[in-house]
């Protein structure tokens, strides 16, 4: 026979007598009455002398070290036919070869393959293992994420990002006590378990060792980089065995350190406030893929003459027709989430639609314009000038019915991009009005690069202005500098007649806000339009 195979002879206690072997059982060097021989072979035996009638199967390891072999054994009766009472066939197969294939497998997929370190799949199995060994001891996670990694990475390129990796992991792993784990769980995080007695100071003592690796600059080759990073922590008692919940709230609390720039510890009430976010994404994201948002209007005046000069249009979502979800509460889901894209693209076309709608309603183009806002993610991530095109051909309408709101970060945050984006939109006829203008740095020699039309003034000048002469100031200040570069001026949150005036004496050119209308419903707002046509508002 090709593999291992013996006819052997059971005693007590899983020895065995050998009758006869091939060259192959020969070589295991197996001693004759099988004292040597592993537990698994010798319980496979016993089991075989007690119920002499069925094969017994086992798995069992030869040796150890480099040299061990790994093998799978059947122990099977002779037939009596054959004359050999209480013979029993024992056969090996050698699968040290496709053990060691699984192992490196196994290896492969719980390992990270550029620091060694366990990846989230091995760091779970270790710490469930550490549990299960040590059972009541309590147990903390953290969670460490690099900052300004991503850019960093950009500008040094993908191999000495790697390298700065492995440096990182080399400092982390120094810095541990014996038994902490240690794992890269994404492409700029760790995590560490680690066992602790004194609660929250052990936590923040092994966050200060951590956070102490980041002291000192990184050199990678001719560089020397700069790194921090942000830490999130849970503490869990002993017992608690549900480790990817428990990795799942040091993510909370990870977030959280992203914003709070300290160590944040995981608390419940953290969890209820994520999973509401999280609950009220899923249903933002169903009512922009059913359409079951819509669009309110607030009207733009012509401060001079009381015109409706135009209309914002703002987004609103009833949750099921059962209560209005404020946009301070569903925008900011929206950016987190990148759902921003999509609803900016609906919110786009809706735009467009609707005042293609008034112009059929009206017999004849309406003598305004609609002004949609464009987050900053948007203006990253999507073709803001596509989606515009798109629905001016789908609606007949000219790019001069529209106009493209950026607020001022957004503009400042990559101005190359910002040119680029608004140079196409200005292809298209389309305005262009910067949003929230003072209440960012914007470097006056892009400003004037820009092509911009309205410098949109922020309404926390505006509010209690006229009592104000600061405030007059710098809204005299900005109006003198938009009338420099040619463009008009909007002034947010305009709510009584006194302001509107002061406003329409400064120069500025329009206002909105509560004075002259709330946001409105699109019907609401074409009656009101029609309205303004026969007495001006203001």
């Amino acid at each position: 026979m090709p593999v291992p195979a013996a006819l052997i002879r059971p005693l007590a206690r899983g020895n065995f007598r050998l009758h006869a072997s091939n060259a192959a059982f020969d070589r295991l060097s197996l001693s004759p009455a099988g004292a040597n021989a592993p537990i698994e072979l010798r319980r496979a035996i016993e089991r075989a002398e007690q119920d002499p009638d069925d094969t017994q199967e086992f798995s069992c390891q030869l040796g150890e070290g480099p040299a061990a072999r790994d093998l799978r054994g059947s122990i099977g009766p002779l037939s009596d036919e054959c004359g050999t009472d209480n013979l029993f066939l024992l056969t090996l197969i050698d699968r040290t070869q496709e053990m060691m294939t699984e192992r490196n497998l196994r290896r492969e997929l719980v390992s990270d393959s550029l620091t060694g370190l366990p990846n989230r799949a091995g760091f779970e199995e270790l710490v469930e293992q550490r549990i299960a060994a040590e059972g009541e001891s309590d147990h903390a996670i953290l969670l460490l994420d690099l900052a300004r990694f991503s850019r960093i990475n950009e500008h040094i390129g993908p191999l000495a990002g790697d390298e700065l990796i492995i440096t990182v992991a080399r400092r982390l792993k120094s810095s541990l006590r014996s038994g902490d784990i240690l794992a890269r769980t994404g492409g700029d995080e760790f995590a560490i378990s680690s066992r602790i007695a004194g609660g929250r100071a052990d936590v923040r003592e092994i966050a200060r060792r951590i956070r102490g690796c980041f002291d000192h600059p990184f050199r990678i080759g001719e560089l020397k980089v700069s790194v921090d990073c942000a830490l999130g922590c849970t503490i869990s008692a002993g017992g608690d065995t549900d480790v990817a919940d428990q990795i799942r709230h040091a993510q909370i609390a990870l977030k959280r350190a992203k914003q709070t720039d300290r160590i944040e510890i995981y608390e419940p009430e953290a969890a209820m406030l994520s999973d509401n976010r999280f609950g009220l994404e899923t249903a933002l994201r169903s009512a922009i893929e059913e359409d079951r948002l819509h669009l309110a209007f607030q009207p733009l005046i012509e401060l001079a003459t009381g015109k409706v000069s135009g209309f914002e249009a703002l987004a609103r979502w009833d949750d099921d027709g059962s209560r209005s979800i404020s946009p301070t509460e569903f925008i900011p889901i929206a950016e987190d989430s990148g759902l921003i894209v999509p609803l900016g693209q609906w919110a786009i076309a809706k735009a467009a639609s609707t005042i293609a709608e008034w112009d059929a309603k009206n017999g004849a183009p309406v003598d305004c314009y609609f002004s949609v806002n464009v987050s900053a993610i948007q203006l990253v991530r999507d073709d803001v000038a596509a989606v515009v095109r798109q629905a001016l051909a789908a609606n007949a309408i000219g790019g001069e019915r529209l106009m493209i709101e950026l607020t001022e970060s957004a503009i400042i945050g990559d101005p190359d991009l910002a040119l680029s984006v608004l140079n196409e939109l200005k292809s298209l006829s389309t305005r262009v009005a910067m949003d929230d203008f003072g209440t960012g740095y914007s470097n006056l020699a892009y400003l004037q690069r820009l092509p911009l039309d309205v410098l949109k003034i922020d309404r926390s000048f505006v509010d209690h202005m006229v009592d104000d002469r600061d405030k007059v100031a710098i809204v005299r200040t900005i109006q003198s500098l938009a009338e420099a570069m040619g463009m008009k001026t909007t002034a947010e949150g305009v709510e009584t007649a006194d302001q509107a005036r002061l406003l329409s004496a400064l120069g500025c050119d329009f206002g909105q806000g509560f004075l002259f209308a709330h946001p409105m419903v699109a019907d609401t707002a074409f009656d009101y339009w029609r309205q303004s046509l026969a007495k001006p508002i203001f």
